[in-house]
């Protein structure tokens, strides 16, 4: 087995070493982009050694202008084929064909031709492709509404190694939420922890300790979430949902309590450390300044002995300064927020479903 080398940097060195050499050989002055974008956990820095047991190697797209790509695509990957180098760092450049779940494999050979993975496009094809949009028409809310955090994240985390088209000024339209989406976004995220804050003791005070502690895992979950868009950053899904999480500038200060929640036996220490991680939130929340000052402190639910954060409040406040006419419009029903605040299916991710979710924005 090659000694590992982390993703971004192979797909780096199979421009450098292979793919550059054949372009400037075969069809000199070709304006092209080489990057590696979209799905895989490479793309986002957490890849290690279990990651190449399949769908991993090295692999990267070249981007093309629409009407190169449409005139010299098939030119181009079978040339690439022809005269890749075997390997690239120890690592074979041949793939197995897609198996039935699409997963392909590296699999060394002495030489060529090679069935490499190097994806030959143009931008539009692959935000068709991968995001369900169009990617020479606008962004409207309801596209932002129901694009994946997680396809964000990959389209606009990865590598750049190469950009003679303007890739990167393309990439900069997903780079994040316009101001008023985020808003709503934030809104929706406060509503959904209201809707189970008080479920932790509840739930605890009719002797029902595991479901005060699933309750207790949903709001961590919804507050983790709330804090990437406090930060301004994309989430990713569920595999990578922590490691990112540590990564933000929150994490030094609410992961012990976060932990200890989670870890808690009863539901009163569920409740104490819950609340520490509710005084933490509404204070960042004051300090972005999108609101009047808040209450940071928790308070009883109606007379009941439950302590709460009151999300609602915060929700309201938010929604109050958003001015976008469309995003008002969609703030004016019930603040579902974007698909991953009401949907944890992988499969409705997928881009066919976008047409059908664009509906629930704009009916």
């Amino acid at each position: 087995m090659p000694e590992f080398v982390p993703g971004l940097e192979l797909a780096e060195s199979l421009y450098v070493e292979g793919v550059r050499p054949v372009l400037d050989a075969d069809f000199p002055g070709l304006a092209h982009a080489a990057a590696l974008i979209g799905p895989g956990s490479e793309v986002l820095g957490f890849d290690d050694p279990t990651s190449t047991d399949h769908h991993w190697g090295p692999r990267m797209m070249l981007f093309l202008r629409p009407d190169d790509d449409a005139r010299l695509a098939s030119a181009i990957r079978k040339r690439l084929g022809e005269r890749l180098p075997v390997a690239v760092r120890g690592w074979p450049t041949n793939f197995t064909r897609p198996d039935d779940e699409g997963t392909q494999f590296p699999v060394a050979v002495e030489r060529g031709p090679v069935h490499h993975r190097v994806s030959v496009l143009s931008w539009r094809n692959f935000c068709s492709a991968f995001l369900g949009w169009d990617a020479d028409g606008a962004l409207e809310a309801a596209d932002w509404l129901t694009f994946p955090q997680q396809m964000l994240r990959s389209i606009t985390a990865g590598r750049v190694f190469h950009d003679g088209i303007g890739l990167e000024v393309a990439r900069a339209r997903l780079r994040w939420y316009p101001d008023d989406v985020w808003r709503y976004l934030l809104a929706s995220a406060w509503v959904r922890i209201s809707q189970e804050e008080a479920f932790v003791g509840r739930c605890g005070s009719v002797g029902d300790e595991l479901g005060s502690a699933l309750a207790t895992g949903r709001l961590v979950r919804d507050l983790m979430r709330l804090c990437f868009l406090m930060e301004r950053v994309y989430a990713p899904y569920s595999k990578w949902f922590g490691t990112a999480f540590r990564e933000l500038a929150c994490a030094p200060r609410l992961l012990p309590s976060l932990e200890a929640a989670l870890a808690a036996d009863s539901w009163q220490e569920r409740e104490r450390h819950l609340d520490a991680v509710y005084a933490e939130v509404a204070a960042r929340h004051n300090a972005l300044g999108l609101t009047e000052p808040l209450p940071e402190g928790t308070s009883a639910f109606y007379h009941r002995p439950f302590r709460v954060i009151h999300g609602r409040r915060f929700g309201a406040a938010l929604l109050a300064t958003v001015s976008d006419p469309e995003v008002k419009r969609i703030a004016s029903h019930r603040p579902i927020g974007s698909i991953d605040l009401f949907s944890d299916s992988t499969d409705l991710a997928a881009p066919e479903w976008r047409s059908r979710l664009r509906a629930l924005y704009t009916e």
